[in-house]
């Protein structure tokens, strides 16, 4: 039983680092690799509203399949034999179903902010809340490879 209670700790560890190594940011400020070193479109506007809102949690099926195998190792500690294997298969499911639920629970805050931009177009964009903006403030909307972002002039 402790080699048991060893391995789910060992893989309970494992999920957690490998969720921490995919986690992705939805900043205005934070670029990824593949968008470095590409021509962006730039559009300047001011900003009409600025609104809170909640960004929901996206699903990692990396860290489905981690708490899915803890689940099962927890479920195969259950009765002996066949209850063994049923527990460890109701204990996968559990767990892969729970950690979905738990993710798509993970909220960030995040702001819908609205620019009337120099052109006449409106447009609105969702991004983290890590950059303050108001209401008549000059900005830049970034456009390039399916990803826009607004930041301040």
């Amino acid at each position: 039983m402790t080699s048991t209670l060893s391995r789910a700790c060992l893989i309970g560890l494992m999920s957690a680092g490998f969720l921490s190594g995919c986690a992705t940011s939805d900043s205005a400020a934070v670029y990824s690799k593949s968008q470095m070193r590409q021509a962006q479109t730039v559009q300047f506007g001011t900003v009409l509203s600025v609104q809170n809102v909640k960004m929901e949690g996206d699903n990692n099926e990396l860290l489905t399949l981690g708490g899915a195998a803890l689940g099962g190792l927890a479920g195969s500690n259950v009765g002996g034999g066949k209850g063994q294997a049923a527990g460890a298969i109701v204990g996968a499911l559990a767990g892969g179903f729970g950690t979905q639920a738990a993710q798509r629970a993970m909220t960030k805050n995040a702001l819908e902010i609205t620019v009337k931009l120099d052109s006449g177009r409106t447009v609105s964009i969702v991004q983290e809340a890590d950059i303050p903006f108001v209401v008549n403030q000059r900005v830049k909307l970034l456009s390039g490879g399916g990803n826009d972002r607004v930041v301040p002039y």
